[in-house]
């Protein structure tokens, strides 16, 4: 495809980035707002990894199995817009319900939802359409209209301070300049959206009986690999859950854990019925495939799911404290109502639109460059290592203009981190569960950062309670083992990965 069609193509997640960066870098601010504590954050910002948890292997399977008038994956696009856009609009108006604080949270899991019901089709869209020999450019692609659209969601509450709309509001209230972006940004995303719809035609019902085909082979093999397996994984998982629920009250940890002691329960529940149903014959389902699929990995997945883990924890631990990082310690306050924190968190968002920036032009510049010398895995580490020193910088120094510098490093790892796992994963796996694939691989970004927002907590609380510099420092622990797990991931024709 020409360099238009591959716009085409990419151009809606230009939309669904300014959702996400609108939720990222303004939810903290606006549940401190109406009236959330520092530690109520990660149990409200819950809400975000949850959902992606549940959405995305269920739209990928739904996905790959779709095909009417509309199309295989637009239908989820637009779908996820609609909804999206909805909540967008309804976020600042949280101080006027009865309930702001609980109606924020509310919104924030429908926001999160509907943003995913989009994204996942769009990462096995760009699989779907083009050949592998164009997977890391078509990528490459949609990273940068990830970073445009990161740019233009993070800079425009600046934009509208500098054209004199109000930074500061009320106690209680959301400032003018948040307000206006969200509803900007609902008309933007529902837009970018609805043009890679209209302007993009997917496979016809013919190539589609081809792919089905496939597809019922793919399927058949899920279940008799399932129907082989024992039930002692379920019941590890289960053992695991229990264990976890257990240990709150005595280690006397935060209450938000127990959901995650839940979360293992429910998947050893799952597990068991999904083995027990391919045990008994049954014909494959939604979940004996997710199942199925989730323990039957290929080999390149699984390792890089232990980079995306790790990668994924430092950037959910970035989008809860950075924020209130900067207010509190750039300058020097962490009261929402003062000018000086709403001057910190609209600086945050200012050079969070330059690591963003740097992820848009470092997609299209800089990883081809480092990939063609390098071999993919070798530059995706190379980018993790570079970002992890950018968080180190948030912890070391003081002036806030040079956070400029840890912002470019972190967006050479952004860019990265979008990229080149998909770039690697869309040439290994089957062409015909390309969704459910994406979707379950989508499970190790929203794993970890349900984990920061459940433990991050206690960890806080037990040692440096009101103090949130430290967690910079996980961060960049973090990206540096998800760069040293890059070392076990081989691209085959790669020889710079041996």
């Amino acid at each position: 495809m020409g360099w238009g069609q591959l716009a085409n193509i990419s151009f809606g997640f230009f939309g669904i980035q300014i959702g996400f960066v609108l939720q990222n870098s303004n939810m903290s601010r606006i549940f401190q707002t109406v009236g959330a504590s520092l530690d109520d954050l990660p149990a409200l910002w819950v809400a975000a990894p949850l959902t992606g948890l549940i959405v995305q292997p269920i739209i990928g399977h739904l996905s790959d199995k779709t095909w009417n008038r509309f199309g295989r994956r637009r239908p989820y696009f637009m779908t996820g817009a609609i909804l999206a856009a909805l909540s967008l609009l309804l976020m600042p108006l949280a101080p006027a319900f009865g309930a702001p604080l609980l109606f924020a949270a509310a919104l924030l899991w429908v926001l999160d939802a509907s943003l995913n019901i989009s994204m996942e089709p769009f990462r096995a869209f760009v699989g779907d359409m083009l050949d592998k020999s164009q997977h890391a450019t078509g990528y490459a692609v949609q990273t940068a209209f990830i970073g445009a659209g990161a740019v233009v969601a993070a800079i425009f509450p600046w934009l509208l301070e500098q054209f004199g709309v109000s930074n500061v509001a009320p106690a209680g209230e959301i400032p003018d300049t948040v307000r206006w972006s969200f509803w900007a940004g609902a008309a933007a995303l529902f837009a970018a959206i609805g043009w890679t719809v209209v302007s993009t035609k997917e496979y016809s019902p013919e190539e589609m009986a081809a792919f089905e085909a496939e597809r019922e082979v793919e399927a058949g093999q899920t279940v008799r690999a399932l129907a082989a397996k024992t039930y002692t994984s379920a019941a590890i998982w289960l053992v695991a859950g229990v264990a976890v629920i257990l240990a709150v009250s005595p280690l006397g940890l935060e209450k938000e854990i127990l959901l995650l002691g839940g979360l293992l329960i429910a998947y050893g529940l799952l597990s068991a019925i999904g083995i027990s149903m391919a045990k008994q014959g049954k014909h494959a389902n939604m979940l004996s495939s997710i199942v199925g699929d989730f323990s039957g990995m290929p080999d390149t997945m699984k390792k890089l799911a232990v980079v995306q883990f790790f990668s994924w924890s430092s950037l959910f631990i970035m989008w809860i404290y950075s924020g209130p990082i900067v207010s509190q310690y750039f300058y020097g306050s962490a009261d929402p109502t003062t000018a000086a924190y709403n001057e910190g968190a609209n600086w945050w968002n200012l050079i969070y639109t330059i690591q963003n920036g740097v992820a848009a032009v470092a997609a299209l510049v800089v990883l081809p460059l480092l990939s063609k010398r390098m071999g993919k895995a070798r530059t995706h580490m190379t980018c993790l290592l570079l970002g992890a020193l950018g968080f180190l910088g948030y912890f070391f120094l003081r002036d806030p203009n040079l956070l400029i510098v840890c912002e470019i490093l972190k967006g050479i790892a952004w860019a990265s981190i979008l990229a080149m796992p998909y770039a690697i994963l869309a040439s290994t796996l089957p062409q015909a569960k390309l969704g459910i694939y994406m979707g379950l691989f989508n499970i190790f970004i929203v794993v970890p950062q349900l984990l920061v927002a459940t433990v991050m907590g206690s960890v806080m609380n037990a040692f440096f309670p009101a103090d949130p510099i430290w967690t910079m420092l996980f961060a960049a622990a973090s990206w540096t083992v998800a760069a040293l797990a890059m070392l076990r991931v081989t691209v085959p024709g790669e020889t710079a990965n041996a």
